[in-house]
């Protein structure tokens, strides 16, 4: 039998395993964790971090840094828990011309499939 890999995209942590025999194995990511932080911030010279790095200046960068974006997933944004979730964190939650909740950075509206789309990126990436 082949390589089995798995990816397991959390709301607060990622990460991925590869099974090859009996037992599957965790993989590191590039910065040697077992986990990565289900984080994206974009810069102000347009890069996509992920991870640690995004984690790392969320503090300097809190309105372009996303975190628990897979909460978003599926709900509209008039949905009682998009609501709360909106007083809670610092970047913008926004209601797609459909009705779902997306975020917002720099007047960017994304689906938070989107932003899930970058952690699976990096994901991919280490495995």
């Amino acid at each position: 039998m082949g390589k089995i890999i798995g990816i397991d995209l959390g709301t607060t942590n990622s990460c991925v395993a590869v099974m090859e025999g009996e037992a599957p194995e965790v993989i590191s990511n590039s910065e040697g964790n077992r986990t990565t932080p289900s984080v994206v911030a974009y810069t102000t010279d347009n890069q996509v971090l992920v991870g640690q790095p995004a984690k790392r200046q969320a503090v300097t960068n809190p309105n372009k840094t996303l975190f628990a974006v897979k909460r978003l997933v599926g709900r509209k944004f008039k949905d009682k828990e998009v609501q709360k979730d909106i007083k809670s964190v610092p970047f913008g939650i926004v209601e797609a011309e459909n009705g779902d909740a997306w975020v917002e950075v720099d007047g960017n509206k994304m689906a938070p499939p989107q932003v899930s789309a970058e952690i699976l990126k990096k994901m991919k990436k280490n495995s």
